[in-house]
């Protein structure tokens, strides 16, 4: 039986705090071998000193951006940007965050959440064999709404490899690799809410996943370039071809739709 249950009492998060110390402290009864530990990377962020200035937001959005997806203006002149941030990760603003922080700040996201997990995961390991998952809420492509996912792991198995296994009617699974670091994200977001102040979780019932401490991280869930068919926004896909047929001298096509 999966069991998933928030921490409360987890106070106001400052650099420098022992997130360590602060989960045990919230616990209301001890960690088990096996558990999973969710916890949201704002507080990994407070703690590790990944605060700016909010006036300072968009220069910290650019200085995070490796690659631009898609940009867009609304009607009332704000733009959106959709990024690869130094993690890999393609989100808006870059992660950078302004929720949950104190008035006139904004946060970023942890530099290496995958070696932040770890060493909660270490740490918390003097109580029982866990592993770690650290969260961060994310768009989906084609789908309206957010939903969290793992940006970092400890100890944790982030795929579960059902591939070579058979389906209920006995047919071979051939690709079939649920990303498990994703789904418990998105559970534990259920009881941990958004503005609840509970940024905390424990996950039990799932302990075939915790492993060694050097299992690969959330970075392993971010696609290979190569692989990736979907690198750019539609809009911007389509101007860079129509540019590139142009420049190849090739008559120019309208699109469907445009």
């Amino acid at each position: 039986m999966l069991q998933v249950w928030a921490l409360d009492g987890i106070p106001e998060i400052t650099p420098g705090d022992d997130l360590v110390r602060v989960i045990r402290d919230a616990l209301s009864e001890p960690l088990q071998d096996g558990d999973i530990v969710v916890v949201t990377s704002k507080i990994v962020s407070k703690a590790e000193g990944r605060i700016i200035e909010a006036a300072d937001r968009e220069d910290a959005i650019t200085r995070e951006t490796v690659r631009l997806v898609a940009s867009r203006t609304s009607p009332t002149g704000h733009v959106t940007r959709i990024v690869e941030n130094p993690l890999g990760i393609v989100s808006a603003a870059a992660g950078v965050d302004a929720s949950n922080t104190p008035e006139g700040t904004v946060l970023l996201l942890p530099v290496d959440p995958d070696a932040s997990a770890r060493r909660l995961a270490a740490g918390l390991r003097a109580i029982a064999r866990v592993g770690v998952i650290i969260t961060d809420t994310l768009g989906r492509a084609w789908r309206e709404g957010q939903t969290d996912h793992a940006i970092g792991a400890g100890g944790i198995h982030v795929f579960e490899d059902l591939r070579g296994t058979t389906d209920a009617e006995g047919r071979p699974l051939v690709v079939t690799l649920p990303c498990v670091a994703d789904e418990l994200a998105a559970a534990t977001d259920l009881v941990k809410g958004k503005a609840s102040r509970r940024p905390v979780a424990v996950v039990r019932g799932r302990s075939d996943l915790v492993g060694d401490l050097d299992l690969p991280g959330a970075r392993s869930i971010v696609r290979d370039p190569a692989r990736d068919m979907f690198r750019q926004g539609a809009d911007e896909a389509y101007a860079e071809g129509f540019a590139a047929g142009r420049a190849a001298g090739r008559p120019a096509e309208t699109a469907p739709g445009r």
